[in-house]
């Protein structure tokens, strides 16, 4: 059985994530660092111990970049899940034989990871530089409800897909 994993960290649909491993009856963890209250999306009735079915445990991690992320990835195995909007988390996800979805409901995979990296990196060097960006301005576009519909599909059919494997 897969185990849905939540790059809490700046998430905006965490609760959709938790809802949806509670919906498809899998176990799942939310990882943050210690800025956030990662318990509030945990109900009282949530089991929070290893059992048959859903489970919800919170992951807690030392603030620092990245922190969340190498977590995650150490507790991954072949056939989980992870909620992520980070591109490099994805990347290490996959590579472990895991599937990755975004917080917009993409769905990433092998054969766009690299050119999605090729991207982050770009604008890494862009930002030390103090550049704006020509491709996609300051800020990326407002989170929208249609993006939140979109994830939680897709999520919800990503869900469906690992469970009958």
């Amino acid at each position: 059985m897969p185990t849905l994993f939540i790059d809490a960290d700046a998430c905006p649909v965490t609760r959709e994530a938790v809802d949806a491993a509670r919906k498809a009856q899998v176990p799942c963890v939310i990882a943050g660092d210690s800025g956030h209250n990662l318990l509030k999306h945990v109900r009282k009735s949530d089991p929070t111990e290893p059992t048959d079915g859903f489970w919800v445990r919170t992951l807690q991690v030392a603030q620092g970049k990245d922190s969340a992320d190498f977590a995650i990835t150490c507790e991954l195995d072949e056939g989980d899940i992870v909620v992520t909007q980070d591109f490099g988390l994805a990347s290490m996800a996959l590579g472990r034989g895991a599937a990755a979805i975004g917080v917009r409901g993409q769905l990433y995979d092998q054969r766009t990871i690299d050119a999605l990296m090729l991207v982050r990196h770009a604008e890494q060097v862009e930002r030390r530089s103090k550049r704006r960006s020509k491709i996609q301005g300051d800020k990326h576009p407002a989170f929208s409800a249609e993006d939140r519909r979109r994830f939680v599909r897709n999520l919800e059919g990503l869900l469906a897909d690992m469970l009958h494997r």
